[in-house]
């Protein structure tokens, strides 16, 4: 499915049953209906990166994750209703699972280190390094191992029925264990998955999508902006719209014409990182902005829930940088 967390799929059987990737399960059977007009029901206008593949040729849904594609996929924390979650903070979907699938690895590998150390003996316990990693990995603090067994909801595999994890790249060659039972050491491991889980390290893809961002025509708002502007693919349409209101001040009656406008104290800038952390601004919810901003993309006012990568792939529909209009409308 188009949110890369959720997979349809259709047995031999007829059945129709809606998996959700990151926790390994069933999350809804259909039964027997039509595959295709089921795919359409569920269908939604988002667009995030594909960071794995699947086939069944297994006989059983099978996922694989490849560096460093795997991590090119985030999403906002609060769209997983992570409680407590800030606004900006940003999951990524590789990440969460890898911590998921390794939980019982990771919570069996701190507990033999705190043995080893209760007794005294710093060697005994300790992971040959692998020989396919490309470097030398500094020791783990407590902060960062807490953290790798520490699972989010939506990432908690099941430990009743377990899935298993095939691995091709370990200095052991391929083996396969359910993840309830994983006893191996770091060197039976790929190197990306042990730094990713105990170090919090990843290869960091291009998240960003540069863009234009000019008023509508017939609209009296001056232009905010000098050039191209970058911000992170998953940014929502309201935190663009609390920018031009940032960078905009309205002093007059909208109906006062050019006059109205009033340039911020604060210049445009090239680079739009203050997008992604309007909350710091002290900028209020999308739906209590005043004014009200509209962003438009080829003439079509934008939801203020897409992203940026979202109006890219079904609005926008060009190879070249997004272009973005803003307009003030009178409050409804």
């Amino acid at each position: 499915m188009n949110n890369r967390r959720h997979v349809l799929t259709k047995d031999t059987t007829g059945s129709v049953k809606l998996w959700e990737i990151t926790r390994g399960a069933v999350i809804e059977d259909f039964g027997k209906v039509s595959f295709e007009d089921k795919k359409k029901e569920l269908f939604e206008m988002v667009s995030i990166p594909a960071w794995f593949t699947m086939d069944a040729r297994l006989g059983c849904l099978s996922v694989h994750l490849d560096t460093p594609q795997c991590f090119s996929a985030e999403i906002y924390a609060v769209d997983l209703n992570v409680a407590g979650a800030q606004e900006d903070l940003k999951i990524n979907l590789a990440q969460e699972t890898l911590r998921g699938l390794l939980i019982h690895w990771s919570k069996r590998k701190q507990k033999s280190s705190s043995h080893s150390l209760c007794n005294g003996d710093s060697s005994i316990g300790k992971d040959v390094p692998s020989k396919d990693s490309p470097r030398s990995r500094p020791e783990v603090d407590d902060a960062t191992q807490n953290h790798a067994t520490h699972v989010l909801p939506s990432f908690e595999f099941s430990t009743v029925s377990p899935p298993s994890i095939i691995t091709e790249g370990s200095s052991g060659g391929p083996w396969r264990k359910r993840i309830t039972d994983l006893d191996v050491t770091e060197g039976d491991l790929p190197w990306w998955c042990v730094d990713c889980i105990t170090l919090n390290r990843y290869p960091k893809e291009n998240t960003k999508c540069g863009f234009y961002l000019h008023p509508a025509e017939g609209s009296p708002a001056p232009n905010i902006t000098q050039g191209k502007l970058s911000a992170p693919r998953i940014l929502r349409i309201h935190k663009v719209a609390n920018y031009v209101v940032e960078k905009l001040v309205l002093d007059k009656p909208l109906d006062g014409g050019s006059d109205a406008f009033v340039m911020g104290l604060s210049s445009a800038q090239s680079q739009l990182s203050v997008l992604d952390s309007s909350s710091r601004l002290g900028l209020k919810p999308w739906q209590k902005t005043k004014p009200c901003i509209e962003i438009l993309c080829n003439n079509q006012v934008l939801s203020p829930e897409m992203s940026l990568a979202t109006v890219r792939t079904y609005i926008w529909k060009k190879p070249e940088d997004l272009i973005l209009h803003y307009r003030v409308v009178q409050p409804r």
